[in-house]
């Protein structure tokens, strides 16, 4: 016999309820959220997981980001379906494919989230959701950092750090220009990654090396395969050793684009390395921020395009915890996303 009463609706989310270490993310059953003013609710089918999640979880976000009050479920990139859409928003949304970047309201590890209807993105028939999660994120810092490098097709262009989200995205880029890359990894377990990025985008037109920097004789290895060739471009994410012997090796009049240390050391870098052989520095993720919407439309195109095919590392929901130690301990293989399970 029905009481009257609607039986709510419960999903399975990530809940972090205080800051500490990757063991605080959990599992739990919740309410499904229910959409507002403006607002979608998006089954998820991948949420991306980025370096910056696992900064808010221990509490230390850059100072751009609010310390996000307890308890949240993480998560900022997302694709899925429209569930269910707010009072105001066009009903012709149900069952749409889409991606968004929810900002600092988070939401996006669990089965549903609430999305801004403003910052849907429509997705192309046959776009993997987790692709579209890679763009949406990792994919539009990619086209900043484009921004302030312009490949060239004469270009020689390092990127320590090829195998991560970012790295992937950026060589697939440089190489869809006709430049040749030489696509640093850290160890055997992420050479298949980058060796795959040459054949991922369906515009490679460029020639890729692929060169494990945990080997100290790389440099040497590079110049032979460059028969003598200098590098006119390094794109730096790694820093520590690796980052300053990609620096030595580089060419005259090369550009310099540091975006970020993942080593935890940034890459050594004076003056005299500027003037001594005139190059150019760069430092795109440093200033203020643009259009996000527009690098967000220009990244999903760049996928649709065949540019780039970003390789994706994929953890189920319950092992968000593990997806974020992979990021912390630099074991990633392509943009780390979460999958749901069950829908």
């Amino acid at each position: 016999m029905s009481t009257g009463v609607e039986e709510e609706r419960t999903m399975r989310a990530i809940v972090q309820r205080e800051f500490g270490a990757s063991a605080v993310l959990k599992i739990e059953e919740v309410a499904v959220p229910e959409p507002g003013d403006g607002e979608v609710l998006v089954r998820v089918a991948a949420a991306g997981v980025h370096a910056v999640d696992t900064d808010i979880r221990r509490g230390e976000g850059p100072p751009s980001m609010p310390k996000p009050p307890l308890p949240m479920t993480p998560g900022r990139e997302v694709a899925g379906t429209v569930e269910a859409v707010g009072p105001d928003v066009d009903a012709a949304l149900l069952g749409a494919r889409v991606v968004a970047h929810v900002g600092f309201r988070s939401g996006g590890y669990a089965e549903f989230t609430i999305a801004p209807a403003a910052a849907l993105h429509a997705l192309p028939v046959g776009m993997p959701f987790p692709q579209a999660v890679a763009a949406i994120g990792t994919g539009r810092t990619a086209q900043l950092v484009l921004d302030s490098v312009e490949f060239r097709p004469d270009d020689v262009v390092i990127i320590p750090g090829a195998s991560g989200g970012l790295g992937s995205q950026l060589a697939q880029l440089a190489l869809s220009e006709g430049a040749t890359v030489v696509a640093l990894y850290g160890g055997e377990a992420k050479r298949a990654v980058v060796e795959q990025l040459a054949h991922g985008g369906r515009r490679s037109a460029g020639r890729m090396l692929t060169l494990d920097a945990t080997d100290d004789a790389w440099p040497e290895r590079m110049t032979e395969l460059l028969d003598g060739a200098q590098p006119s471009v390094l794109i730096d994410g790694v820093g520590g050793a690796t980052g300053r012997a990609a620096v030595e090796s580089l060419g005259r009049g090369a550009r310099v684009v540091i975006i970020g240390w993942s080593s935890g050391e940034i890459v050594r870098l004076d003056s005299a390395d500027i003037v001594e052989r005139s190059l150019t520095v760069a430092v795109p993720l440093g200033r203020a921020l643009p259009d996000l919407r527009a690098l967000e439309t220009r990244a999903l195109a760049a996928v649709a395009e065949g540019r780039t095919a970003p390789p994706v590392d994929e953890y189920r929901l319950d092992d968000a915890a593990s997806a974020h130690d992979a990021i912390e301990q630099r074991r990633q293989r392509g943009k780390v996303v979460l999958v749901p399970s069950g829908l």
